[in-house]
C-alpha cells in the first residue's frame, strides 16, 4: 500500500477504473444510469486512501504485523521497523479480517472470508518456508480467539457442529487434523484469553449487547466454571467484555457494566471471588484495554462521546501515568510486546488515515510505523467534525456530529445528507472518512451523523431506549433532526437526503415512510425492510441474537407490531427517489430483504435504482464494487438531492 509518492501517483493518475462508463462483471444494476467518465476520473482521488491496522507483534520481536489494502482487498502486511515498507504475506482473493501472530515463531494465523458470507475460515502461515495452511473445514463459521502462551495451540470458535452454535476447538497448527472440539455449547461463546498456563481458556458467552458471561474452560477435558452465573428472572442483566488474564494467573482483568451506565475496568480475584473497579471515577466506557508482560501496567481506552482517549494506570500504585499526546480520535488495537514496555495501536482522525504506531513506556517514545496515502489529496482540507446535540419529541437531547464543506467554495445555506449508523447498537465515531470526503469536499453537502437512541456509548439506559415496543421512537429522533435542520442558517431544508446501512438501512426507509414530504432521497443499503421476514431468513446463529434487540416474532403481539412498523408494510408512504444497495451472499439482511422492498417501491412509480454485489454480502468489501457503488451514490445524489430546483 505504501509505494514512492512519485510511484503512488502515476497508479492513481493512469489506473481509471474500467468501468468508467460501464458496470463490472460483479454488479448488477438496475435503473441506474451510465457513470460519466467525468465522474469516475473525479472520484479516482478519493477512491485511492489507504489505512493500516495493526495486528500484533512478529514473532516476539520489534516487527509489526499489518493489516492493509494494495489492491481489491485489505491483506496482512510485515513492517520491520517503524517507516519501513509493507511487505505483502497473505494474497487471498478474499479479504483478511484479522490475523493473529504465533508467539515465538515467524508465522501466524488469520481468518478470510468467501464472497461476504461471514463463513470465516482459519488459516496459517509459516513465513519463512511460504506455505499456508487451512485449519478449518471451508464452509462453516469461525472466530479467532488466539494463540497459547506456549505458542502450541491456536484457538477458536466454530459453528461446525450444527451452523448454529458457536463451538469452542484448539489444534496444534503443524497438524490440521489435530483439531478437536474442547465443549459444546449452546450460543454464541467467543475465546477471549488463554490462562498463563496455557491449561484454561476464558471465554465470553454472548446473548445480546447488554447480557454476556464469563466462563473459564479446562483445555484438557471442557469443564466448565462460571463466574458470572444468571440472575433471577426479572433482575437487570448485565454486559462483560473485553476478558484478559493476570500474568501472574490469581485474576481477571475485565471490562462490566455491573451497577454502572458505563462499562469500567476491573480486576476479579479468582481466589476471593471480589471485584475491584479501576476506572469508576471515568463516567465513560472502557472499550479496549491490554496489560503489560511485567503485569505493572495497564493501558486502556475509553469512549468519551465518541472520540477515544488513551489511558496509563500503574496497577501497584492505582495512580494514572503521562502517555502519549495523540490528536483526538479512534484508538484500537492496543497490545504490548512481550519483554518490554512498548505497546502498539491503531490510531485514526479525521484528517488522517488509520495508521500504526506504538509507545514506549520507559522511554516515553512515540514511533509512527506507516504512512497511509491519501490519494493525493491534502487531509489538511478534509472537513472536520462538530458535535451538536438536538432535542427530540420526549426532551432528551441526542448527539450528532456535523461535517460542514468550506464555506469559501460553497457559499450560502446547503444541502444536507443525514447518515444513519447499523448496529442498531453501534455508535458514529468520528475517524478518517476516506472517499466520503468526496461529499463536503467536492459536492458540498452536510453531512450530518445522528447517534439517535439506541447508540451504544452513552449509558446502557440510552442503549436500551429502542428497544421492543419502542423501536420507532429512534426513527422519531430522526424527525427531530428534521426540525433542528429547518433553524439552521447554514443548512438548505428544502434539499435533504438520508442513508443509512443494515439497520441503519431500515431507518433510512422508515423515515422515508414517515417523512417524505421532507425529503429529496434515500438510499438504503442492505437494510432490513420487514423484521418478520428478516429474522425468518437471517442466519441461525444470529436469530436469537437479533431477537434479544428487535423483539421475538414467535410472540403473537410482537409479530404484529413489527409487522406494523416495517417499511414494506409502509411502503406505498415512500415518495423520494431511492436507491437500494444489496450483497448477494449477505449472511445478515438477506437478499429477499432487498428484493421485496424494491418490488415494492416500484409500485409507487418513482425513481427506483438497484445496485446487487453478486460477489458480496454484508456491505461492499471489494474496491472494484466499492467504487463503482460510490460512483452510483454520487450520481443519485447529483440528480435527486442537487438537482434543479423545482
Amino acid at each position: 500500500m505504501r509505494h514512492s509518492g512519485i510511484a503512488c501517483c502515476l497508479v492513481s493518475v493512469l489506473a481509471l477504473p474500467a468501468w468508467g462508463q460501464g458496470v463490472p462483471d460483479s454488479i448488477v444494476a438496475e435503473g441506474v444510469p451510465p457513470i460519466p467518465a467525468e465522474l469516475s476520473n473525479a472520484l479516482n482521488r478519493y477512491q485511492n486512501t489507504r489505512t493500516a491496522s495493526f495486528q500484533g507483534w512478529l514473532g516476539d520481536r520489534r516487527e509489526a504485523l499489518i493489516e492493509t489494502r494494495f489492491a481489491d482487498t485489505p491483506q496482512v502486511h510485515h513492517v520491520a521497523f517503524p517507516g519501513g515498507a509493507r511487505t505483502q504475506l497473505t494474497f487471498q482473493r478474499e479479504r483478511v479480517l484479522a490475523a493473529a501472530p504465533r508467539p515465538g515463531r515467524d508465522q501466524f494465523a488469520f481468518t478470510t472470508d468467501e464472497g461476504g458470507a461471514e463463513n470465516y475460515q482459519v488459516l496459517f502461515v509459516d513465513i519463512k518456508t511460504g506455505d499456508t495452511a487451512r485449519l478449518t473445514d471451508g464452509k462453516s463459521r469461525n472466530v479467532l480467539g488466539g494463540w497459547s502462551h506456549s505458542g502450541g495451540l491456536v484457538a477458536w470458535s466454530s459453528n461446525y457442529r450444527n451452523s448454529k452454535d458457536l463451538d469452542l476447538y484448539v489444534a496444534d497448527p503443524a497438524d490440521p487434523e489435530s483439531a478437536r472440539r474442547v465443549k459444546e455449547v449452546q450460543g454464541s461463546w467467543t475465546i477471549a484469553d488463554w490462562s498463563p498456563d496455557d491449561r484454561r481458556l476464558a471465554a465470553i458467552e454472548y446473548v445480546s449487547i447488554e447480557e454476556t458471561y464469563v466462563h473459564l474452560v479446562d483445555v484438557a477435558d471442557g469443564r466448565t466454571e462460571t463466574l458470572t452465573p444468571r440472575g433471577a428472572k426479572g433482575e437487570p442483566t448485565v454486559a462483560y467484555a473485553n476478558v484478559r488474564w493476570s500474568k501472574d494467573g490469581r485474576a481477571l482483568y475485565w471490562t462490566t457494566d455491573q451497577g454502572s451506565e458505563f462499562r469500567h475496568l476491573v480486576r476479579y480475584d479468582l481466589a476471593t471471588q471480589t471485584s475491584t473497579p479501576l476506572s469508576a471515577q471515568i463516567p465513560w466506557d472502557v472499550e479496549g484495554f491490554d496489560l503489560s508482560d511485567d503485569g505493572r501496567t495497564v493501558v486502556f481506552v475509553t469512549n468519551e462521546g465518541g472520540l477515544a482517549k488513551l489511558h496509563v494506570l500503574d496497577l501497584a500504585t492505582a495512580r494514572e501515568r503521562p502517555g502519549p499526546a495523540l490528536p483526538a480520535g479512534q484508538i484500537t488495537g492496543l497490545t504490548f510486546r512481550r519483554g518490554s514496555q512498548e505497546f502498539g495501536f491503531t490510531l485514526t482522525s479525521a484528517r488522517a488515515p488509520g495508521d500504526v504506531y506504538s509507545y514506549d513506556l520507559a522511554s516515553n517514545r512515540l514511533d509512527r510505523w506507516t504512512r497511509s496515502e491519501t490519494g493525493g489529496l491534502n487531509p489538511d482540507t478534509f472537513a472536520e467534525p462538530a458535535l451538536v446535540e438536538f432535542p427530540t419529541f420526549d426532551g432528551r437531547k441526542i448527539p450528532a456530529f456535523v461535517y460542514r464543506p468550506s464555506t469559501e467554495k460553497f457559499p450560502g445555506p446547503r444541502p444536507v445528507l443525514i447518515q444513519i449508523h447499523g448496529g442498531p447498537e453501534s455508535q458514529f465515531r468520528p475517524a478518517f472518512l476516506g472517499r466520503l470526503n468526496y461529499l463536503t469536499d467536492e459536492l458540498g453537502l452536510v453531512v450530518i451523523h445522528p447517534n439517535v437512541r439506541g447508540s451504544a456509548g452513552y449509558g446502557k439506559s440510552y442503549l436500551k431506549l429502542d428497544n421492543g415496543m419502542r423501536r420507532e421512537d429512534s426513527v422519531k429522533d430522526i424527525g427531530a433532526l428534521l426540525d433542528w435542520v429547518v433553524k439552521q442558517p447554514d443548512l438548505n431544508a428544502s434539499r435533504v437526503a438520508v442513508i443509512g446501512g443494515s439497520y441503519g438501512g431500515y431507518m433510512s426507509l422508515a423515515v422515508q415512510t414517515h417523512y417524505s414530504d421532507r425529503l429529496k432521497a434515500g438510499i438504503d443499503i442492505v437494510g432490513i425492510s420487514n423484521f418478520v421476514t428478516f429474522l425468518k431468513n437471517t442466519q441461525s446463529y444470529r436469530r436469537d441474537l437479533r431477537r434479544a434487540e428487535y423483539g421475538d416474532e414467535r410472540d403473537p403481539a410482537m409479530k404484529v407490531h413489527l409487522e406494523a412498523i416495517s417499511p414494506l408494510t409502509n411502503a406505498a408512504k415512500i415518495k423520494v427517489p431511492l436507491l437500494i444497495v444489496q450483497g448477494k451472499n449477505d449472511p445478515r439482511v438477506p437478499l429477499t430483504e432487498a428484493e421485496q422492498i424494491l418490488a415494492a417501491v416500484r409500485k409507487n412509480g418513482g425513481p427506483v435504482w438497484y445496485v446487487l454485489g453478486k460477489d458480496e454480502g454484508h456491505g461492499f468489501a471489494k474496491k472494484t464494487n466499492q467504487d463503482y457503488l460510490q460512483a452510483a451514490e454520487v450520481l443519485f445524489l447529483k440528480r435527486y438531492l442537487l438537482g434543479p430546483a423545482e
